[in-house]
């Protein structure tokens, strides 16, 4: 086992989805998912749940999580961020708990999966440089086909540079799967950064990532994970 812990994240006070952390999410709550695919990872000492809330606390435990504290209401928020959460999270874990790794997982990251963690912990040990590895994905249709709208309506391209390129010639481009945040403690204590000049990105395909922010997204992940399951 490595020197490092998880800390999953999972606020009481979700507006577009009440209480999704704990949420049916086809016949368990969503936190159940993220937390048996860190435990089942076997890459961590401990793994934790950050949460302001003692239901999420309790239901938390009963899957096997570790509960140190109840965060502060001003850490609970909606302005609450994950750098400043994750930043009292280490500082107060580290009073008791050695450690020199932490991932940083949300509570609905029900797509998450012990490999995906495993190849992130790989990935960072194998490069003394990085601050972070972090979990991405690719869009599904390029960027650089993008259009704005003016004052008026109209549509305006947004790179006439790449608008006519052959879809094959444009460049990829990524954004953040928000499944894993795998950081080098002291490095982020020092930077207070998630993403860096030296963080690298673990893809995975944009068919497993769904974020979960509305009840929208909540219904066709359940759809996507049910059509997984069956491959």
């Amino acid at each position: 086992m490595s020197n490092s812990v998880a800390i999953i994240h999972a606020r009481g006070g979700s507006k577009r989805i009440p209480r999704k952390n704990i949420k049916n999410f086809l016949g368990k709550p969503a936190i159940y998912y993220p937390l048996q695919a860190a435990l089942a990872s076997k890459l961590f000492n401990h793994v934790f749940v950050s949460t302001d809330d003692k239901e999420i606390a309790e239901v938390s435990e009963s899957y096997g999580a570790k509960i140190e504290y109840l965060r502060p209401a001003h850490l609970a928020d909606d302005h609450s961020n994950t750098t400043d959460v994750l930043l009292y999270d280490i500082q107060t874990l580290s009073k008791k708990f050695d450690f020199n790794q932490v991932c940083c997982i949300y509570g609905t990251s029900v797509f998450l999966m012990p490999d995906y963690l495993e190849s992130a912990y790989q990935l960072l040990n194998s490069h003394t440089d990085l601050n972070s590895v972090i979990s991405i994905t690719n869009y599904s249709a390029s960027i650089h086909r993008a259009f704005s709208k003016n004052k008026d309506n109209y549509l305006q391209i947004q790179d006439k540079n790449k608008f006519k390129m052959r879809s094959q010639d444009l460049p990829e481009n990524y954004y953040d799967a928000a499944l894993f945040y795998f950081l080098n403690k002291e490095k982020f204590l020092q930077n207070k950064k998630i993403i860096s000049d030296k963080t690298q990105g673990l893809h995975i395909p944009n068919y497993k990532v769904v974020d979960i922010d509305t009840l929208e997204d909540w219904m066709r992940a359940e759809l996507y994970y049910q059509m997984l399951s069956k491959i």
